[in-house]
C-alpha cells in the first residue's frame, strides 16, 4: 500500500503548489523539490533491495561487476537529470531543462563506450577469421 502514500504526498504537494505559486512563486519551487525527495524517499529502499538482486544475479552469471555498476550509473544519470529537468520545467525555464537532458545523454554516451567496445570486441571475436573486410 506503499503507492497510496507515494501519490497522497503526490497530492498534497500539488495542491499546495497550486495554492502558493499564486501568491509565493519562489516557495513554488522549493516546495516541488521538496516533495520530489520525499518522494524519492519513499522509494529509496526498494531501490536498495533492486540493486542487491542485481548485483546477486551478476555474481551467478559471473558477469563483470564493472559493466554492472555501468549499467547502475546509467540508470541514476537518466532519473537523476529527468527529476532535474522536471523541477527547471516548474520553474519556467525550459531550455535550461532541455540542456540538463543533453548533459546527461552525452553522460550515459561516455559512461556506455567501455561496453560498446567490449560488446563489439566479443563480435568480432566470435566471427571466423576473414569474414570481414
Amino acid at each position: 500500500m506503499e503507492i497510496l502514500q507515494v501519490v497522497g504526498v503526490g497530492l498534497i504537494a500539488t495542491v499546495l503548489l497550486v495554492v502558493i505559486r499564486k501568491q509565493r512563486p519562489e516557495l513554488a519551487v522549493q516546495l516541488s523539490i521538496a516533495a520530489g525527495v520525499i518522494l524519492f524517499l519513499f522509494v529509496l529502499g526498494k531501490i536498495v533491495a533492486v540493486l542487491q538482486v542485481l548485483g546477486d544475479l551478476a555474481n551467478k552469471a559471473q558477469i563483470n561487476r564493472y559493466y554492472l555498476n555501468t549499467l547502475m550509473k546509467i540508470v541514476g544519470i537518466a532519473y537523476v537529470a529527468e527529476f532535474g529537468a522536471q523541477i527547471c520545467r516548474d520553474a519556467g525555464e525550459a531550455s535550461i531543462a532541455t540542456k540538463v537532458e543533453l548533459a546527461a545523454k552525452i553522460l550515459v554516451m561516455v559512461l556506455a563506450l567501455p561496453i560498446i567496445l567490449a560488446l563489439m570486441d566479443s563480435l568480432v571475436n566470435l566471427l571466423p577469421r576473414g569474414a570481414l573486410p
